[in-house]
């Protein structure tokens, strides 16, 4: 079992990352923000939202499995209940790091969908958000991190 931070850093590691959910209305949707700092700092981050063919200005995908040549890694920021049928995905497509986006709210998080990916050998981070750590941490993502894992909103260990 991993800390968060070895669990983070090791998503992170990871290059080409998908993130689900992202949005053509960005405002106040953390899959976007998640997308958009990605891209930012040098990933290769790809948009999937089977409702959109564009987002941020870029092309998006309705799917994982229509991303050319793959992904290494996603960040789920989708409703909970659609994040076990994304957990299938990702084993089928050979994907073994999935990261279930939280905040304050309830999130993208199902427990029934990480206990589901881990079974299958997925490493699930249920819980946080990947701007908390690293290289595409900000001030305010830093800040909230200690908040949110008192709230039980970042899990401590990642298995």
């Amino acid at each position: 079992m991993a800390t968060i931070k070895e669990a983070a850093s090791e998503f992170l590691a990871h290059k080409r990352i998908a993130v689900t959910g992202v949005t053509r209305n960005p405002k106040g949707h953390g899959s976007n923000a998640v997308y958009q700092r990605l891209r930012d700092r040098g990933y290769d981050v790809f948009a999937v939202n089977p409702n959109a063919d564009e987002v941020e200005g870029d092309k998006c995908y309705h799917d994982l499995a229509s991303i050319p040549g793959g992904v290494e890694a996603v960040v789920i920021a989708t409703k909970p209940e659609r994040a076990e049928a994304t957990v299938q995905e990702c084993h089928e497509l050979g994907i073994r790091h999935v990261w279930m986006h939280r905040g304050p709210g309830k999130g993208s998080v199902s427990p029934e969908a990480a206990a589901a990916g881990r079974k299958l050998g997925i490493q699930v981070i249920d819980g946080g958000c990947p701007l908390m750590f690293g290289p595409t941490a900000d001030f305010g993502h830093k800040c909230m991190r200690p908040i949110l894992s008192l709230m039980g909103s970042v899990p401590k260990k990642v298995s």
